[in-house]
């Protein structure tokens, strides 16, 4: 079910209560999700890297040979990048995410520190890391949120999906704005919750081919149902 794009100018952002109204059906379906954050931003992109096509399980699989193979990510981004392409390959597409893992290592510096964006200013964080190789908004938002618990909200196929069905998003957005505009209507403290739950329908119930709008529990809310 794909919807036509419409046009920056054709669109006005939803209102406050349509956003706080979605978000609490979510949450009766779905619950608040509790993940404190665990302070290892290298991990996050590392992980974030590996998640690109394909699923959780092994997304996990090829994290966890790599941390078992080399003792620190400064091994890691000295190794031969066959190494670690072969380390990953559970993962999928491993040529390309071993290459990519690597130079986003080098890129960050010998010291490989990045606790400095626990305290800086979001802004600047979201700029260095997209200036990092190969990555963008959604994997800088990854490392603000999950690793520092800092306010930004990744948008991935879930998220836009359900969101742009939902009109929360406008339909056909570039990505950047996507971010900015989910941002924007979510309230401090909820982008844990809201990143999380329109993942978790967009798994479950809102698929990309065969939604699920029978058994959805925000059908009434929904403009794209009857599509």
């Amino acid at each position: 079910m794909k919807l036509a794009t419409v046009p920056r100018a054709g669109w006005s952002r939803p209102p406050a209560r349509r956003a706080r109204a979605i978000r609490e059906r979510l949450r009766s379906v779905y619950g608040i999700p509790v993940m404190a954050p665990h302070e290892d931003p290298l991990a996050e992109l590392v992980l974030t890297v590996l998640s690109q096509s394909t699923n959780d399980r092994n997304r996990d699989v090829a994290f966890l040979r790599l941390r078992e193979r080399w003792p620190s990510w400064g091994a890691v981004r000295d190794a031969p990048v066959a190494e670690i392409e072969e380390a990953i390959r559970p993962g999928g597409i491993s040529k390309v995410k071993s290459a990519r893992i690597k130079a986003i290592l080098e890129a960050i510096g010998e010291d490989l520190d990045l606790s400095w964006m626990a305290s800086a200013p979001i802004a600047e964080s979201q700029a260095y890391l997209c200036a990092l190789p190969g990555v963008g908004r959604k994997t800088a938002a990854c490392v603000l949120l999950f690793a520092y618990g800092l306010r930004d909200v990744p948008v991935d196929t879930h998220v836009s999906r359900v969101g742009m069905r939902l009109r929360l998003l406008r339909p056909g957005a570039p990505f950047e704005e996507l971010h900015d505009e989910l941002l924007a209507i979510t309230p401090p403290g909820a982008e844990l919750e809201l990143h999380v739950n329109l993942l978790r329908h967009g798994r479950r119930t809102c698929h990309a081919q065969r939604p699920a709008c029978g058994a959805c529990a925000l059908a009434r809310m929904c403009p794209s149902r009857q599509r």
